[in-house]
């Protein structure tokens, strides 16, 4: 079987990010990115040199959840597509290139965080106020005779 790769992206959230919708009602998260670049010098050190801008965006349900969990600064790895676009605005043809994630996560070696292991269906039973409740076990005392040797 062979091993699915994608296209991945790797930086920084540089700008504030926005939540849109599509004319379809589709939520869009849209955020500059940047990266950072180095020189490697003859001595084997490295220079930083200025960091390099595009434009990130996700669709759906997970655009939603970018949008409630980065702002400006974070660290960020992602997978998905580059993708080149055009559209005309008062008459003139603008064209870019963007990058599509349909994953996104902070970056581990960058990031401190903690993690959450609650199932989703528990977290979303609690926030319709259906919090989840173990079942109680009873416990009982082990039988007289079970106890005799």
């Amino acid at each position: 079987m062979a091993i699915r790769t994608q296209e991945s992206l790797s930086g920084f959230i540089a700008s504030d990010p926005q939540l849109t919708y599509t004319e379809r009602g589709d939520a869009r998260f849209y955020a500059r990115y940047g990266q950072e670049n180095f020189q490697r010098e003859e001595d084997g050190t490295f220079t930083k040199l200025e960091p390099s801008f595009g434009n990130l965006v996700l669709y759906r349900a997970t655009a939603e959840r970018a949008f409630e969990r980065f702002t400006k600064g974070d660290q960020f790895v992602a997978e998905g597509y580059a993708h080149d676009y055009t559209y005309e605005r008062d008459g003139q043809r603008i064209a870019g290139e963007e990058f599509v994630a349909k994953k996104i996560g902070h970056d581990t070696a960058r990031t401190r965080y903690d993690v959450d292991r609650t199932p989703r269906h528990a977290l979303e039973r609690q926030a319709a106020g259906q919090a989840f409740e173990p079942p109680q076990q009873q416990q009982t005392a082990p039988a007289a005779d079970s106890l005799s040797m």
